[in-house]
């Protein structure tokens, strides 16, 4: 799974669940679907910012800095 199809069925998953339509059983099948997916990208978003410190160039080489 991608970022980008993990967070299409996201979008998914919260139309859903603000619809209200759906039987209970479904809409906690579907919260837990969507806490992992959340935990997913969040894993591949740090996974991402640690690519990125170590790229940021610094004077002769590269330098690790907080993205903040």
């Amino acid at each position: 799974m991608t970022f980008e199809s993990a967070i299409a069925r996201l979008d998914e998953i919260v139309k859903t669940l603000e619809g209200g339509n759906a039987p209970l059983d479904e809409s906690l099948g579907l919260f837990e679907e969507g806490v992992a997916l959340v935990k997913f990208c969040n894993s591949k978003l740090d996974k991402a910012e640690a690519v990125v410190k170590k790229l940021i160039p610094s004077g002769d080489g590269y330098e690790e800095t907080d993205m903040d």
